[in-house]
């Protein structure tokens, strides 16, 4: 990551409107109604209710996901005592990440009070606004008794997250890097340099995994921090040695197994990490400069394990990990705390996941093939999208069985799912289509199968129920991709089209395609040929039911594939043309898009196949189609080109399907707004109906819309799902990512069971 500028820093702050965060409406206030129940006369019935019973709080407003940052600017990053409104864009930033992360919205405060007694009557004023409270860059030794006052005063979880955070992010990665290394936490040495906050609630919350405190050696300005010494404090005499034989760093570490820094940059040299004992475990996180730099200490000795503040380097150990599921977990469960059975909960849910297999969007960011446990990565990444359920759930269940919770959660996969729905990482949709293919599943074959993506998708598939995955592809190298990226390929059946174990079904599947396209020109020598390629001998599978569905396109040119499905499995009678369709989830509904992928430039005779099938297909996932055929004009305002066939189209679509909602041609704005659309051409066939799927006159068209979509916006898009040929052969593209298969995966498996069921194609 290059280095970031002054001015680069504050013109993102600055630029457009100042500073991060927003308050957004999650109510309608379009009209007189909505803002006569937004606020008078109708809140007055909340407020009644509320009144009879305030736990009734988290049922009528925001309290159960609003927790408050709330700092006094004494102790702000790396930048001291700057005061409260300085740290505010600290605050924001928190704010920030609490949303993105974990859908918790966040009110900042800065506090202007430095007297510990007065900052804690502020907070607890204004604590019943809220589900829960961070405490921010407060500090020591003056954090210890807020905290420790707030959480005995208040009935809402409050955490201190510059000394809990950290703890339970670096207890993660000790548990993990102390499993690479071989070593158990009771024998290990540990050398804490730093005696602030957060170096101490890390301590602490290493003794609660099973360290011993006479392991423990901690420093702070003054060097080793003995029990002889006068003038400490209660949490540093805790800490405080009787040994009398070390004082400073480079006598404290010799030695030692693990060495934690939370004190200030370049202070462990590459002499005293080569005399830890072997495979030492140093935590550099110090900010913003480490205590040891990542290149000295890689370059001290080949067997360390390190991880630091920084985002740049393996092992981060980011409090963002941590306290966005923590207060989520909290959160949900209507905690009246957070307690230490919710953060140990918390640090061997992360802990956990970073030993399973890494997902593809994580992979992706970091341009990584794979991530896999071990010296390089003990600690998950803060994209892991896995993180909110694991973490959160965790926490929550610890929060039910420890005593702490209002709320009784009973359904842990329903939760789990809402969680997933919530962040937009799985929507209902998907839940949906997920559900109807493990009911039934499908021998489904991928022609790429030595593309590392398409093993992934398989793995994953098979993992999800969705279906019986067939690879096609080299075996041996399959399965050392496989080893590679640490994925069990047991229940994934390999077929190496080339061996010569395959002879017969090559020669069997060369008959049939040759016997039925010979009134075309295809001759059996030339089919013999043809099998050798994954496109034709996987959709002769499916033509001949030794498999159910096909996946294609990960490397193949969408023309080739065209090609290939036409001729082996044919277009579905009594349709001319085939097309693709791409559903877009977004905040403000479900959107179909035709055609996306096969027809560069459809004639009328094209179009009208292609709103047939669209009508299908939106049945198909159980939406009733409202479909509106877009052009540049409306309604024939230009005769001529583009405009002209969509109109020919919709005139034969009205007279042969009256029963389809469809009208057209015009403009996208037109139809998606329903007023505008019904105050301009009431005549329209669509008055009063919101419309849902678009119907395009052209591929460029369809194709650059979705993808404009896709880019500008947050929308979840599915696809291209085929529609029109006989059997169920599904198409990716050289962009999808290892969800983006599964999710055509589970399209296609459902695809053929309905074939099944109703014996002939679905669509």
């Amino acid at each position: 990551m290059s280095k970031i500028t002054k001015e680069e820093a504050l013109l993102y702050h600055s630029q457009g409107r100042p500073g991060k965060i927003e308050v957004v409406p999650t109510k309608p206030f379009s009209t007189q109604r909505d803002l006569s129940l937004a606020y008078s006369p109708g809140v007055a019935e909340p407020c009644l209710e509320i009144e009879k019973n305030p736990d009734c709080a988290y049922d009528y407003t925001d309290k159960g996901n609003l927790v408050a940052v709330i700092s006094n600017g004494t102790a702000v990053l790396g930048l001291g005592d700057i005061g409260a409104v300085s740290g505010k864009p600290v605050m924001e930033g928190k704010g920030l990440l609490f949303k993105i992360y974990a859908g918790i919205d966040v009110f900042d405060i800065e506090v202007n009070e430095k007297d510990p007694d007065k900052f804690i009557e502020a907070v607890k004023a204004i604590a019943p606004s809220f589900g829960g409270i961070n405490l921010e860059d407060i500090k020591a030794p003056e954090c210890f008794e807020i905290e420790q006052r707030l959480k005995a005063e208040l009935d809402i979880p409050v955490m201190h997250d510059d000394q809990h955070g950290t703890a339970i992010i670096s207890s993660a990665g000790l548990i993990n890097a102390l499993e690479v290394a071989g070593k158990k936490i009771e024998d290990v040495k540990i050398v804490v340099n730093g005696a602030g906050a957060a170096a101490i609630s890390c301590t602490k919350l290493y003794l609660a995994l099973g360290a011993r405190k006479e392991n423990i050696l901690m420093l702070d300005s003054k060097g080793v921090i003995t029990s002889d010494r006068e003038n400490l404090n209660e949490q540093k005499r805790f800490f405080a040695t009787d040994r009398r034989d070390v004082h400073t760093l480079e006598e404290a570490i010799k030695g030692a197994d693990v060495f934690l820094g939370l004190s200030k940059g370049n202070v462990l040299t590459q002499d005293m990490v080569r005399s830890m004992n072997h495979m030492p475990i140093v935590f550099a996180l110090a900010n913003p400069v480490p205590e040891i730099s990542y290149e000295d200490a890689k370059a001290s000795r080949s067997d360390i394990l390190i991880s630091t503040g920084r985002t740049d380097y393996p092992n981060q150990i980011n409090n963002v990990i941590g306290f966005p599921y923590i207060f989520r977990g909290a959160l949900d469960a209507r905690a009246k705390a957070i307690n230490e059975e919710m953060k140990l909960a918390a640090v061997h849910a992360i802990a956990d996941l970073a030993k399973k297999p890494v997902p593809d969007v994580v992979n992706n960011v970091y341009g990584m093939n794979n991530f896999t446990f071990g010296p390089d990565y003990f600690l998950p990444k803060p994209v892991d999208p896995r993180l909110i359920t694991d973490v959160s759930i965790a926490v929550a269940k610890a929060a039910i069985s420890s005593g702490v919770a209002r709320k009784e959660i009973t359904d842990w996969e329903g939760y789990r799912q809402h969680l997933k729905e919530l962040m937009g990482y799985e929507s209902e949709l998907i839940r949906q289509l997920y559900d109807t293919a493990r009911a039934i599943p499908q021998r489904v074959v991928f022609a790429e199968g030595n593309h590392p993506n398409m093993i992934r998708a398989a793995v994953e598939a098979y993992a999800e129920g969705i279906c019986k995955p067939i690879l096609l592809g080299n075996d041996e190298r399959i399965a050392k991709a496989a080893e590679s990226m640490k994925l069990n390929l047991d229940g994934i059946e390999i077929i190496n089209l080339r061996h010569d174990n395959e002879a017969a079904r090559r020669d069997r599947y060369a008959h049939l395609f040759s016997e039925k396209r010979a009134r075309e020109g295809a001759t059996y020598d030339e089919a013999c040929d043809k099998m050798f390629e994954p496109n034709y001998f996987g959709m002769m599978m499916v033509e001949t039911g030794d498999a159910d569905a096909f996946i294609t396109g990960t490397y193949t040119k969408y023309s080739n594939t065209i090609k290939v499905a036409k001729e082996v499995i044919g277009i579905r009678p009594p349709y001319k043309h085939f097309g693709t369709m791409h559903i877009l989830n977004s905040k403000k509904g479900t959107y179909f898009i035709a055609d996306t992928l096969i027809n560069r430039h459809p004639d009328t005779s094209a179009l009208v196949d292609i709103a047939k099938l669209a009508d299908v297909t939106v049945r198909f996932f159980n939406h009733e189609p409202v479909m509106a055929m877009v052009s540049y004009s409306n309604f024939g305002a230009d005769t001529v080109g583009s405009p002209k066939s969509v109109h020919d189209a919709v005139d034969i679509l009205h007279e042969e399907r009256p029963d389809m909602v469809i009208d057209g041609e015009m403009q996208v704005n037109f139809a998606l707004d329903t007023k505008l659309r019904d105050r301009k051409y009431p005549f329209s066939k669509l008055a009063g109906k919101t419309v849902n799927t678009l119907v395009f006159p052209n591929l460029s068209s369809a194709n650059s819309a979705y993808k404009l979509i896709q880019a500008m916006s947050d929308v979840e898009l599915i696809g291209p799902i085929q529609m029109g040929l006989n059997k169920p052969i599904h198409f990716t593209d050289i962009e999808s990512s290892v969800r983006d298969i599964v999710n055509i995966t589970a399209i296609a498996a459902i695809d053929a069971i309905v074939l099944k069921k109703m014996g002939k194609c679905c669509k």
